[in-house]
């Protein structure tokens, strides 16, 4: 759910971490921890591996020790702001094959969601991502993609040119979005502002979120001191 999902969804990132969303419930906890044995990985953070900090939004941190993966870092989370339930999420993945392998990632609609939080590299991330799948897709884009771009495209001109081409989606959707009524006037600039007015807004929902779950682990590191 993070920067690897990124580098598979073709839009390059450098991580030194693998982020992971998981099934919070009893019989997968027990797997994951039988995972965690095999990989030799210990907890680095609070809070600690615990279904209940889980359930509240908190991520769980791990360093694995098994040779290969020595110091690889893996954050686990069970749900994130913004996000849709994990059956609904785990309905819509995509799943990729690699050396053999499958793997499961969130939708792109749904990755796109995660990254929408308040640090600053996300958002270039979420640019970069949705640009790709534009182009990807510009021939001829079903009636849920052109939803999907017209919502999170974060490319003035990109935006504008979607408009010009999907006039009545974009009728449809300027209701909801500052940022496509702009672009079907034509005013670059007045698109640019609508979108960081659009960042911020998300920025400042994603500090709300974690307000309380912060001062949950100062208290919690605190009682370990």
């Amino acid at each position: 759910m993070g920067g690897q999902a990124c580098v598979f969804y073709g839009a390059a990132e450098f991580s030194r971490d693998l982020d992971l969303l998981i099934l919070s419930d009893a019989g997968n906890i027990a797997a994951f921890h039988k995972a965690l044995a095999d990989l030799k990985a210990e907890s680095i953070a609070v809070p600690p591996f615990d279904s209940g900090w889980l359930a509240k939004g908190h991520a769980l941190h791990f360093r694995c020790h098994r040779p290969h993966v020595e110091g690889l870092r893996i954050d686990v989370m069970a749900l994130y702001r913004g996000g849709a339930p994990f059956n609904e999420l785990w309905q819509r993945r995509t799943t990729i094959e690699v050396d053999g392998e499958s793997i499961d990632l969130l939708s792109l609609p749904d990755l796109v969601t995660a990254k929408k939080t308040q640090r600053d590299k996300d958002w270039p991330m979420i640019g970069r991502l949705v640009e790709r799948f534009y182009f990807e897709n510009s021939a001829s884009p079903s009636e849920g993609q052109i939803e999907f771009l017209l919502n999170e495209l974060r490319t003035p001109v990109l935006l504008m040119e979607l408009t010009r081409t999907r006039p009545d989606a974009a009728m449809f959707a300027r209701s909801r979005r500052q940022a496509v009524a702009a672009a079907l006037s034509g005013n670059e600039d007045a698109v640019r502002a609508a979108i960081e007015l659009e960042e911020q807004a998300e920025r400042n929902k994603d500090r709300e979120f974690w307000q309380p779950l912060k001062r949950e682990l100062e208290e919690l590191r605190h009682r370990r001191k």
